[in-house]
């Protein structure tokens, strides 16, 4: 990643990039407390009225993605905490792109980034947390969640027939299945947070209008056909349903300790954004630094220095 120059960094002061401007910025978006939430509540069109400017957004995001690799290798070093990022949204909302961007400037050997997609046998012979739970990011990682766990109260919502495929028993098929998946995931994420992972979940916003401007691009534009699925006209035709689900679930499972943060995506730049902004933001919050060399190994360090420099 390029050097930032003189004029980036002035451009952040402009904008008043501090720990408290970047909190003023993500309260628009974060969800703690989930029951007042309604998803109509939130613009996906939305970019912070005069706070942000579209040309300034390559030098905010250079800053910010260079913050979170400094961040990153205290986070490896100190080999404490775990970060778990969660990303979910209908297609077409960016979650690959903006994870590309985000995550441009950080060592990758820090980095786990595991991509879900239709549960194969295994997977399906075990309970629905379970292939995620072998793809949690250890002590000193970042984790990266493209799509996770909550299909389960997604897809196979909307889907009623995916359900045969996991081989429950018939006693546990109630009609109380969907609240007791969201309540096991509530009791999931605060286990993991009480063991040390710092968990930021992002519902990628994105308007009807925008996925079919971005379908209709994927089919017009040779080089974006093998984007394009048929079957996301067939999701497509589940809108309502998806978003009166994912409202359910941003209620059941927004808290403090696995906040979810509802990120405008209509315009991928701002998308990109506020994304780098909640993982600079969760990081800040803890006690990152590199470890401390304990005095004897300091004096072997000295010793082994003086050997170093007497060498011819």
């Amino acid at each position: 990643m390029a050097k930032l120059t003189d004029a980036d960094l002035d451009v952040t002061e402009k904008h008043g990039i501090s720990s408290k401007g970047v909190h003023r910025l993500l309260k628009r978006y974060r969800v703690e407390d989930g029951r007042k939430f309604r998803l109509s509540d939130y613009d996906p069109a939305d970019t912070a009225g005069h706070l942000i400017d579209k040309k300034d957004a390559d030098a905010l995001l250079a800053l910010g993605v260079r913050r979170l690799s400094d961040q990153q290798e205290k986070l490896y070093a100190q080999d404490e905490w775990a970060m778990l990022c969660v990303f979910q949204a209908i297609d077409a909302a960016g979650k690959d792109g903006t994870i590309k961007h985000v995550m441009s400037g950080v060592n990758p050997q820090g980095v786990q980034i595991t991509s879900f997609k239709a549960p194969g046998p295994e997977a399906l012979d075990h309970d629905f947390l379970w292939r995620a739970n072998q793809a949690l990011p250890a002590r000193g990682m970042i984790g990266i969640f493209n799509r996770s766990y909550y299909e389960d109260v997604l897809v196979v919502r909307v889907h009623p027939e995916l359900l045969k495929a996991q081989h429950l028993p018939a006693e546990v098929l109630s009609k109380h299945i969907w609240k007791e998946r969201l309540e096991a995931i509530a009791a999931h994420e605060l286990y993991l947070a009480r063991q040390g992972t710092v968990i930021v979940k992002f519902f990628l916003n994105l308007s009807k209008d925008e996925q079919k401007r971005r379908f209709l691009s994927r089919l017009d534009e040779l080089e974006k056909n093998w984007k394009f699925n048929s079957g996301d006209l067939t999701e497509r035709d589940h809108w309502d349903e998806y978003h009166e689900y994912y409202e359910e679930t941003i209620r059941a499972t927004a808290a403090p300790h696995a906040p979810w943060y509802v990120v405008p995506a209509d315009n991928k730049w701002f998308t990109r954004l506020i994304v780098v902004a909640a993982m600079h933001d969760a990081l800040s919050r803890l006690d990152l630094k590199f470890p401390e060399v304990d005095p004897e190994e300091r004096r072997r360090m000295n010793k082994a220095r003086k050997k170093l420099a007497s060498e011819k």
